[in-house]
């Protein structure tokens, strides 16, 4: 029997640092993994509670109610109007759609499917569960006469901050869509520009007005502390969506009808994600120049959760720096060729769900 091949999970290297970092006087502050510490909502709590006697089967493809709040969500936070409420897709989490994702649109041997150059460990993962060939490329310019199976574009980075332009973004549809490749861009931290506003790869500007070939994966575990209900969304072209909940009915990748109803009142709810936006700013603006101070350059970090740093050494050395501290990091090269990133996270990367 052939075993599936998959890389360590890189967090569980931290054993030394973090115990390093518990010798604190003063006691660890964990940054290893960004998991949200401020609480969920109460309205989102109650929502909940509101429909925890429901006994039978939650439906795959959620319900309308909240497939309408994510419609009106995507228009009035990112811009994206007219999208059909049969083309959402709630999902458990967007780690899970990330890792089956090239899975559920068929992908196999043969298939190459493309991830950003530094990245977030689950695409090439999702990649490798597949049987698929992960290509690293930030430039489809890169890739040349290629035709890949689908390939991904995360803007704000995770783990850079970095954002794509409008005009980065339309050349990328453009080049996949005269190759027929999917475009799945995943935007779990749209709603945290600080100095650039991040776009959506279904906006018009974007899209040229079409959802063909594209789909948008949405978490709410950072707008509105999630992470432990496992809540996301998928959207874009209504054909793909349709083939996702296909097999996703067949499988029993479904939502619960509890945490279904605690989505719809946090998307229809933007004072919620405004108010957990306004902590993050000031987390972000207590952290930026405590970094500098130490020495640290902070590279893109434009946008997102997360401060992209590095002292110019090895990541390894700064992670260990920083233990001393009682301050525990994940090095930046988790997230790709140990030859491409130097950097350190001072806030690093969840899981991505």
């Amino acid at each position: 029997m052939t075993r599936l091949q998959l890389p360590g999970f890189p967090w569980d290297t931290l054993a030394g640092p973090t115990a390093r970092a518990k010798e604190h006087p003063d006691g660890i502050v964990d940054l290893s993994v960004g998991t949200p510490v401020d609480p969920v909502p109460e309205a989102v709590r109650d929502a909940l509670a509101s429909v925890s006697d429901i006994p039978g089967y939650p439906t795959t493809h959620g319900t309308a109610e909240l497939r309408e709040a994510a419609v009106g969500a995507l228009a009035r936070r990112h811009g994206v109007p007219d999208v059909p409420v049969d083309a959402v897709l709630p999902t458990i989490g967007s780690k899970e759609l990330v890792a089956w994702l090239p899975t559920l649109l068929g992908a196999g041997d043969g298939d190459d499917v493309v991830i950003p150059e530094l990245s977030y460990p689950t695409y090439e993962v999702g990649a490798l569960i597949a049987g698929a060939k992960a290509v690293r490329a930030d430039s489809t310019v890169a890739l040349g006469p290629s035709r890949p199976r689908m390939l991904w574009l995360n803007s704000p980075s995770n783990p850079t901050g970095r954002v794509l332009g409008v005009d980065h973004l339309r050349k990328v549809v453009d080049w996949a869509r005269e190759r027929d490749v999917v475009v799945v861009s995943d935007e779990c931290y749209l709603a945290l520009g600080w100095d650039a506003e991040p776009v959506s790869i279904l906006h018009p500007d974007v899209s040229g007005g079409s959802h063909d070939g594209l789909l948008a994966v949405h978490s709410l575990s950072k707008s509105a502390n999630l992470a432990g209900y496992r809540a996301g969304f998928v959207t874009g072209d209504p054909a793909l969506v349709a083939d996702l909940l296909a097999v996703r009915k067949h499988a029993g990748m479904i939502v619960p009808r509890p945490v279904q109803e605690a989505m719809r009142v946090a998307l229809a709810d933007d004072a919620l994600l405004h108010r957990q936006r306004e902590l993050y700013a000031a987390r972000r603006e207590t952290l930026r120049p405590a970094l500098t101070a130490a020495g640290f350059r902070i590279d893109h970090s434009e946008a997102g959760l997360y401060l992209w740093a590095t002292r110019d050494e090895p990541a390894d050395a700064t992670v260990a720096w920083l233990a001393e501290r009682g301050i525990l990091v994940a090095p930046g090269t988790f997230y790709g060729p140990p030859a491409v990133p130097t950097s350190a996270w001072p806030s690093p990367p969840p899981t991505n769900e």
